[in-house]
C-alpha cells in the first residue's frame, strides 16, 4: 500500500482545489479544525487516492497509531465515512472498503456519468475561452506522467486527472452538484486506482485521449460532444475492472494491512 505522504506531496487540498480569494472588503474566516476533522480529512483523502484497496479491512488501532491520535477520532471519522458510503460496516463490527462487485460498479458509473455530465454541460455555457486554455497545461503534465509512469508516483497521475475534472466542474456554478461529485469520487477512489494499475498505455486508450476530446468540444461550445467524451472517459476506468480477477460476487475479507503515514 502506498504511503499517505505521497498524497500530501501532490494535493493542494483534499480535492486539489484552491479556494477563491476573499473580496477586498471581506476576510475569509479562520477555520479552527478539531482532531476529529483532521483525521476525517486525511482518511477521506486517502480513500480518494485509493490508498486502501477494495475489500480491505481497516484496523482502527493501526490507523490511530499511524495518525498518532487516540482511537476515538478514528472511530468518529470512520462512522462519517460509512454514512457517506465510502466505507461499510461489517457484522463483526469491523469496517472495510467496499469490495469490487458488478452492481456497485454499474451504480457508480451511471451516477458519475449523469451528475458529472450535468456539471460539465453547465460549465460549457459559463467557462471563458481563457479559462479553457488554462486546462491545457494539465493535459501536458498528465501526458508526461503517463509516459514516465515508472518514475512518477501514481498519485501524481491520479491528482492531475482529478484536477482536470474538478477545475471544469468548478465553472458549473452549481453549489448542489459539486458536493455530490465529491462524494462520488470518494466512493470511486479505490476502484479508479485499481483501474489505473491495470491500465496498459501501450495497448489501450488513455484518459488523456478523452481529456483532449472534452477540451476540443468545450472550445466550440458543443456540450453534447463534451458529455460524450466524458462518459467514455469515466466508462473506460470502470470497464477495465469488469473482467479483472479481483471482481468477485462476494469477495473474502482482505488480510490485515498496516496504514502508514510518513512523519518528519
Amino acid at each position: 500500500m502506498a504511503e499517505f505522504s505521497k498524497v500530501l506531496e501532490v494535493g493542494e487540498s483534499a480535492f486539489g482545489v484552491v479556494p477563491p480569494p476573499a473580496p477586498h472588503n471581506k476576510l475569509n474566516p479562520v477555520v479552527r479544525e478539531t482532531v476529529q476533522d483532521r483525521v476525517y480529512k486525511e482518511l477521506r483523502q486517502a480513500l480518494i487516492y485509493g490508498l486502501f484497496d477494495p475489500g480491505q479491512v481497516l484496523i482502527i488501532q493501526d490507523l490511530a497509531a499511524s495518525l498518532q491520535v487516540s482511537t476515538m477520532p478514528v472511530r468518529d471519522a470512520l462512522s462519517r465515512l460509512i454514512s457517506e458510503q465510502a466505507l461499510e460496516a461489517l457484522p463483526n463490527r469491523s469496517v472495510r472498503v467496499p469490495p469490487i462487485d458488478l452492481k456497485r460498479l454499474d451504480d457508480l458509473l451511471q451516477a458519475r456519468i449523469v451528475i458529472e455530465g450535468a456539471a460539465l454541460e453547465l460549465a460549457v455555457a459559463r467557462i471563458s475561452d481563457a479559462e479553457i486554455e488554462e486546462l491545457q497545461p494539465l493535459i501536458g503534465r498528465y501526458d508526461e506522467a503517463i509516459a514516465r509512469r515508472d518514475s512518477y508516483p501514481i498519485e501524481q497521475e491520479l491528482e492531475l486527472n482529478k484536477r482536470f475534472h474538478f477545475q471544469i466542474y468548478q465553472h458549473s456554478g452549481s453549489d448542489v452538484l459539486f458536493p455530490i461529485i465529491e462524494s462520488l469520487w470518494l466512493q470511486s477512489g479505490p476502484y479508479v486506482r485499481a483501474a489505473v494499475l491495470k491500465f496498459d498505455p501501450a495497448s489501450e486508450i488513455s484518459a488523456l485521449h478523452y481529456h483532449r476530446d472534452i477540451l476540443t468540444a468545450m472550445k466550440v461550445r458543443d456540450a453534447a460532444a463534451a458529455k460524450q467524451a466524458l462518459a467514455s472517459d469515466i466508462s473506460r476506468a470502470f470497464d477495465l475492472l469488469r473482467d479483472a480477477p479481483i471482481l468477485e460476487a462476494d469477495p473474502p475479507l482482505a488480510p490485515k494491512r498496516r496504514y502508514r503515514r510518513k512523519t518528519s
